[in-house]
């Protein structure tokens, strides 16, 4: 399934709509879809090298709007929508969440392993439903959010950019 997931999204970067499926991706990655939009973007900035700081912009405005919809999930439909997103990678029971970093020293916990949730290839989608779930301090998650993908995506772009298709 993933396979089939991720040749499609392969062929949407070369799409003349790739932007709008970038977004889509980018958004959906972040609350529940399992291919992250660094298998669009690279493609497309190497066919669109002088787009790469939109394309990047594109994946971090769109992740962090994802994200933000993962953390309602979480906050809001995790007994409707969200438990079964966590059920769907394999974990059955992450209400032990809100024991463990509802304290002081929580929160500094949950900001690491939040950052590094947001720079690397780790599921993201299950740490936005999380911070909902947690009910982490809104304001911290959008700034990390916005650091972590942008740092993210833009490195990516960058790299695809300067390097071509050797890095693809």
């Amino acid at each position: 399934m993933f396979q089939s997931l991720y040749k499609k999204c392969l062929n949407l970067a070369a799409h003349k709509s790739s932007n709008l499926y970038l977004g889509i991706v980018s958004f959906t990655e972040s609350s529940f879809f399992p291919i992250p939009p660094d298998v669009m973007i690279i493609p497309m900035v190497v066919a669109k090298k002088n787009e790469f700081i939109r394309i990047a912009l594109i994946a971090t405005i769109f992740s962090v709007l994802g994200a933000l919809f993962g953390y309602l999930i979480g906050y809001v439909f995790f007994n409707e929508i969200g438990i079964k997103i966590f059920e769907l990678y394999g974990y059955d029971d992450p209400n032990f969440l809100k024991d463990k970093f509802s304290t002081k020293g929580g929160f500094l916990s949950w900001l690491g392993i939040l950052v590094t949730a947001g720079f690397t290839p780790l599921p993201f989608k299950l740490l936005t439903i999380s911070s909902g779930i947690i009910h982490f301090n809104l304001i911290s998650f959008i700034f990390i959010c916005v650091v972590t993908r942008g740092l993210r995506f833009f490195l990516v772009a960058y790299l695809s950019y300067r390097f071509g298709e050797k890095i693809g």
